[in-house]
């Protein structure tokens, strides 16, 4: 009976359905339902999607935590590509009001000072003072009391002749004095840091008495500011075209960089300023030994031209007067989204602490490169016992790299950053470090926890610290008299607008 009721229904539905199908459909309405259906799978399938996502909450991370824990992924053009340059470009040519220095029988002759990049910029401020003063300037000796002890003369760091040819349309630059004058007295003087036109202009009544100046100290002998356009481009011209380093340096330079290039195409050049004599004069003991901490405090102590003696290592961090440390570098380009596996040369001096502190960076990135991995023992043999002549090879490197980043705003920071700027506005990420310090400790405090939040906060916190075009900063607010210029922004770390101008500018 069942049966029966069944194959009757069966057979009224077969009928009914090809009653349906016998009825001839319109194209349109065949395509509605295909479109209908079509629709509602979509829908299914992007309702199960989005339960998945919800089924796999962010991770929670601490500083502690695994280095090869994930941040946001970031997309590799914004990791590498340099910011735009706004149509910006070089622009060191003289004005038509400019009259080149000629020949003169007042000589200057200079003792350079300090480590590499703060003799650099230095010569470049003494060819623009022979040049205000009208004098012939002899080839600066360099410093050989510094920190890094280093014998170099002038030649063996610099291209002696490109630099005197280079400038000749400028000033005149001799070797050394002539004989006659090698013993006749000196006015021995000590310019006034960050010194104007008008200054120079008057110590040129030196020459009513002597026909030799020696200047005692090279470094910031000239305003950041207010100087006259020719003034600030002949710096430019000095430091960018004339003082190119000597051929071996050079050469061996760009070998470092191609044997970069065929290894990974990209490379960071980072900066890292974690050395004993930075971590004495600035007084950061954070993460050290008690051991450590008193072996910087007497170095301090046993320099003399270190005024300050007594500091307060916790106000230095948290202020942001500390270089960061190898792990807390790992964690902040970790953050900024670059993968374990990026290629990160290391420029820098001996790492205070060796291969114990080294290898907490090492394990959020493996792939760390010295010149001393990249290049021969034959081929550094020459430059053993030099600081000066390998923190040039760093220098080539670091500015040839795709992004440069320091530690540290110190000398050879400001004068690569300035350079990279100078070249196009060439990457180079500059840590907030006052800022990162903040957020190191709430990570490691726990007040931070997802992995998304602290690198959201980070890559923020450096959105507009990419070397991307802007005009140099002024004093710092609410500071007076002469202590203003040590608070401006060097000319050599940004030296826009002077010789960084539109397409549009002559």
């Amino acid at each position: 009976m069942v049966n029966h009721r069944g194959s009757s229904h069966n057979h009224m539905r077969t009928a009914s359905t090809a009653k349906f199908i016998s009825r001839k459909q319109s194209p349109r309405a065949i395509a509605v339902y295909i479109f209908l259906l079509f629709a509602f799978s979509i829908f299914i399938f992007v309702f199960n999607a989005g339960n998945i996502v919800e089924d796999h909450p962010a991770p929670v991370i601490s500083i502690q935590s695994h280095p090869q824990t994930k941040f946001l992924q970031t997309a590799d053009d914004e990791l590498w590509d340099a910011p735009s340059r706004h149509g910006l470009r070089p622009c060191i040519k003289p004005t038509s009001r400019y009259k080149a220095a000629h020949g003169s029988d007042r000589y200057l002759t200079v003792k350079s000072n300090g480590g590499l990049n703060q003799m650099r910029t230095g010569i470049s401020d003494m060819v623009a003072v022979a040049y205000i003063m009208n004098a012939t300037l002899v080839i600066p000796q360099l410093d050989r009391r510094s920190f890094w002890q280093d014998s170099s003369i002038f030649s063996d760091i610099f291209d002696e002749l490109h630099f005197i040819t280079t400038l000749q349309g400028n000033v005149r630059i001799v070797r050394e004095l002539p004989k006659e004058l090698e013993l006749v007295p000196r006015a021995r003087k000590h310019f006034t840091s960050w010194s104007s036109m008008g200054y120079y202009k008057e110590m040129m009544q030196l020459w009513n008495d002597h026909q030799v100046i020696h200047v005692a100290k090279s470094d910031s002998r000239l305003a950041n500011n207010d100087l006259p356009l020719d003034i600030q481009r002949l710096r430019c011209r000095a430091l960018y075209h004339a003082l190119h380093f000597s051929p071996p340096i050079e050469s061996l330079g760009k070998k470092l960089v191609d044997r970069l290039r065929m290894r990974s195409g990209k490379y960071i050049a980072l900066h890292l300023r974690y050395e004993k004599d930075m971590l004495a004069f600035t007084g950061c003991t954070s993460g050290l030994t008690d051991a450590e901490s008193e072996e910087l405090r007497i170095m301090r102590e046993n320099t003399k031209h270190w005024k300050v003696k007594d500091i307060n290592s916790t106000e230095q961090r948290i202020g942001g007067f500390c270089p960061l440390t190898p792990k807390e570098v790992g964690i902040f380009l970790q953050a900024i989204g670059y993968p374990p596996s990026t290629l990160i040369y290391v420029a820098s001096g001996e790492i205070y602490g060796g291969d114990a502190r080294l290898s907490e960076l090492m394990s959020f990135f493996p792939n760390l490169v010295f010149k001393e991995k990249l290049a021969t023992k034959e081929e550094l043999n020459a430059f053993a016992k030099h600081a000066s002549q390998s923190a040039a090879l760093d220098y080539i490197v670091s500015l040839e790299s795709d992004v440069f980043v320091p530690s540290y705003s110190g000398n050879m920071a400001r004068a690569v950053e300035g350079h990279r700027r100078f070249l196009g506005h060439r990457k180079t990420i500059t840590p907030d470090r006052k800022g990162l310090v903040r957020l190191f400790d709430e990570l490691e405090s726990g007040q931070l926890r997802e992995t998304s939040s602290f690198s959201d906060l980070v890559q923020q916190m450096h959105k507009n610290r990419q070397g991307a075009p802007r005009k140099r900063k002024g004093p710092s607010p609410g500071i007076k008299g002469k202590a203003r210029f040590r608070t401006e922004e060097s000319f050599y770390e940004n030296p826009y607008p002077e010789c960084i101008c539109s397409s549009k500018v002559v």
